[in-house]
């Protein structure tokens, strides 16, 4: 599915994840969420969306809205969201997109993560560029509701900057996250 426009392709990772004391969930997938990133990724060029849920009752709904907006009504009525649309793919886990993602490539992309808090093995936008320029494939890793495991963020090659300001006060719409994550990495 890859349309070989910039080399990321981004997942939404809907388990592993934490909840706000830590433990490991699984969180409900939204309709915002698949339709606002979609059109980011589209915007920006991403090759592929992967949506990460285990749920057998959360795949059904990922794939009745796709199924709307890609060939039933919504594709006639909104053909700009149908395309965005094409991006997204589902998975039942992170493992199983990696392997996808590494056989469409050929080898294995550069796995970065995205956290509200600095991690180890930090990745500045500036060097996540340069390497963006030198064609280097990316798996771009976003986690809901309180975010990534640490089993993930371990996993990872690197974790990029934080997005935020200086007020204090960090906790972003995953979509939003990753509007300004992209336009970070892939505005002219």
């Amino acid at each position: 599915m890859s349309n070989g426009q910039s080399g990321i392709d981004i997942v939404l990772v809907h388990h592993p994840v934490v909840n706000k004391i830590g433990e490991t969930i699984g969180s409900a997938v939204t309709n915002l969420d698949l339709h606002d990133i979609a059109r980011a990724s589209k915007t920006y060029g991403i090759d592929n969306y992967y949506i990460v849920t285990p749920y057998e009752d959360q795949q059904k709904l990922v794939t009745e809205i796709l199924e709307h907006w890609k060939t039933g009504h919504g594709a006639k009525y909104n053909p700009a969201r149908k395309e965005a649309l094409e991006l997204v793919s589902l998975a039942t886990s992170l493992e199983e997109v990696r392997e996808r993602v590494t056989k469409s490539r050929g080898h294995a992309p550069l796995l970065l993560t995205t956290s509200a808090k600095v991690q180890d093995k930090t990745l500045t936008y500036e060097d996540a560029r340069a390497r963006i320029e030198k064609k280097e494939a990316m798996l771009l890793l976003f986690g809901t509701a309180h975010g990534l495991t640490p089993e993930v963020m371990d996993m990872a090659d690197y974790s990029l900057m934080p997005v935020g300001a200086n007020t204090g006060y960090n906790h972003l719409s995953v979509r939003s996250a990753v509007s300004i994550v992209l336009d970070r990495l892939l505005s002219v």
